[in-house]
Order: structure tokens, then sequence, then C-alpha cells
């Protein structure tokens, strides 16, 4: 691999989806742009997701604007960046078993629609419609949102690196970053690098690269595992669907996705599996006895809100230098990179976001470390 150039104006830490967003961005702003990633592109928490793209996020209005704006970028994806992201719409059903839910849903309705979501309360015999591996009674009521897309995750990495590379920006692969200087030098086993800014888009390794530049971010990781069921379930076309036990599904192929997190503290994989599939069954009756089987797992950059920590501040080193951040998707940064991105190069570049990133910063504990 050549060297890294003495210099950049802006050096994005993290070649996930985030990551590679943001320096499209930047490049395409002009900005003298490099991308360091430990791995391969898309290697860490943007290949852990189910490939869906949404725009409901239940009880958080921000997440859901997010989302929508994002949803549009990347229905212009393939006329920007010559990328087909093979989208399908699949839509996202959010399954209500107890009443306080559905009055949650009510209270919150309204905000949801003022950030530009499509959602409405059906119910569960129209869930049932939507979904025919739902049992009617079991729910009280569901949330049904028609904007959600099945998607190539790899896709989306893919577009956006070609894209920044085509405007200029420099991508280095299993480049790990090893040490910053309090003067803005990045070291790697690349060699090193000056940036006037630094970008931390390191997903489930945020927290120890923003350290390193004497920032502190309350970014934790969180691992995830995707199931998949052993037989088909007979039905072709799932939309994702989301109980309030945490359970997950959505069809893949003549399968479907499962998810419900990981095992907890002091519970064996075997137990675990066993504990998903219960759910599954009692959930979803049609599933009962399909085995269930590795689909992938990984590690997720999560904050303590589940909301993304994005925005700027600056070491409190001598000379103190800007680092934007832009981490802790908690999941869900496949459907907010755009907007997220966008984001970043108006704070590198001082101009006014499309939206206040006030609350998804330092209000929320972002602050730099001793």
């Amino acid at each position: 691999m050549s060297g890294l150039p003495e210099r950049a104006d802006v050096l994005v830490i993290g070649g996930g989806v985030v990551g590679v967003a943001a320096a499209d961005r930047l490049a395409a702003a002009g900005v003298g742009t490099v991308l360091l990633e430990r791995g391969a592109l898309g290697s860490g928490a943007s290949g852990s997701t189910a490939g869906v793209l949404r725009t409901y996020f239940p009880g958080n209005d921000l997440i859901s604007g997010m989302a929508v704006r994002s949803l549009v970028a990347y229905h212009e994806f393939a006329a920007r960046t010559g990328t087909d992201l093979g989208l399908r719409q699949t839509g996202f059903l959010v399954l209500f078993t107890e009443a306080d839910q559905v009055a949650d849903f009510r209270r919150t309705h309204a905000a949801q629609r003022a950030a530009g979501v499509r959602v409405e309360l059906v119910t569960a015999a129209e869930a049932a419609r939507l979904n025919p591996l739902v049992d009617p009674r079991t729910v009280l009521a569901a949330a049904w949102s028609p904007d959600a897309y099945a998607c190539d995750p790899a896709a989306i990495v893919r577009g956006y690196a070609g894209a920044a590379e085509r405007a200029g920006a420099l991508l280095r692969t299993d480049t790990p970053v090893t040490g910053i200087d309090p003067d803005g030098r990045v070291h790697t086993p690349a060699g090193s690098i000056r940036a006037d800014t630094l970008v931390c888009a390191a997903g489930p390794w945020a927290g120890p690269v923003a350290a390193m530049a004497g920032v502190s971010l309350p970014v934790t990781t969180y691992p995830v595992e995707l199931l998949l069921t052993a037989a088909s379930a007979g039905i072709t076309t799932l939309p994702m669907t989301l109980h309030p036990s945490g359970l997950r599904i959505r069809g893949w192929g003549d399968r479907v996705l499962v998810g419900m997190g990981r095992p907890e503290p002091g519970e064996t994989r075997e137990r675990w599996l066993d504990r998903v599939a219960r759910r599954l069954a009692a959930t979803f009756p049609a599933l009962a006895g399909n085995r269930l089987e590795p689909g992938w797992s990984g590690d997720l950059d999560v904050s303590p809100d589940g909301m993304a920590c994005i925005g700027m501040t600056r070491t409190d080193r001598e000379p103190a230098r800007p680092v934007v951040y832009a981490a802790g998707f908690s999941g869900q940064g496949l459907c907010q990179a755009p907007a997220a991105a966008e984001i970043v190069r108006d704070l590198v570049l001082g101009e006014e976001p499309w939206t206040d990133p006030a609350a998804f910063a330092a209000a929320r504990g972002v602050h730099s470390a001793g």
C-alpha cells in the first residue's frame, strides 16, 4: 500500500456507511478529504443490519426526521452515484399488545407526521392482512408505515465510496488509527497524516478513536446476532415487523430473518436460542418448530438514549483542534447516513446545518476529555 499524503483538510476515521457518506459530501463540496478504515469498507456495524431503510422510529421523531430526509437521498442514489440499491418496498409493522402502547402511538402521532413520516394505526385484523404470520388474537392494534424498503447495505457503501473517490477523496482500507497527536497528526501502520479537522465516524470503535483525540463520546458497543429460519414460511413477501418484546422479523428470500439481540449476561447461547424460538412461536405460530440457523453477527455502536451523537467539539489539548463526530447510531445508521453526512459537511464548512444539531450533541453529555 502506498503511503499517506502529508496532510488533508479533513480526515474521516471510519469506512462504514456514515463515514463514506460524509467523505462523499465533503469531497463534493471541494474539501480535501482522506478516509481511513481499519478493515474493509462497511465491515463494522454497517454489515450487521437487517438491510431495511425505514422512516418510522417509534418514540423519536428526531430520528424519524433524519430517516425521512435520508430516504429521499436513497431514492436519488442511483441517478447520482450510478449504483442501484435494489430498493424493494416492504413496509414496517409495529405490533401493540397493551393499551398503553396504543396510547403512546396516538400521543406521538402528530409529531411523527410533522417529521414527514407516513404512519397510521391499524386494527389487529389489518395487521394480519399486512403480515399473514401475525395472529390477530395476540395483538390489540399496530402501527403501519409503508415507507420501508429492503436494500443492499454493501451497495450503499460501495456507491458512496465510488462517488467520494470520483470527487477527489482518498480512501484507505486496512489502515487502523493507532494514535493521534495534539497537533492533529494521525498515526497508522501505513504512515502518518496531519489533518485540520478530524471526523470520527468509527462506529463501534468511535469511543476509543475519539479518546485518542482528547474527546469523550458516550458511545459503547452492543453485540447483536441475526438468525434465519431453516425453512420457508410459505410467504414470499413480509414487512419488517417489530413486537414489543424486541423480536423483529422480515422476509429474506424464501426464509425469515429473525432478530432479538444477543444472550443476556450469564445466559448461554443455547438458552438464548431457545428463548428466541419460544418467543417466535408465541408471536408467529406459523413459525413454531422452524429451526433457527445462524445468519450473521457483529457489534453496534450505541448511545445511552439510542440516538446518534452528531456535532463538533474541540480538544482540550493545545493547539485546540476541531473534531466532528457522528457515531452511536444504535443500529439505525443505515437509515440516517445521508442526513447525518449533510450535518457533518456543514459543521466542517462552518455553515448552518439543515437541522439544529444541538439535540444530537453536547447537551446529551458529549464533552472534551481530560
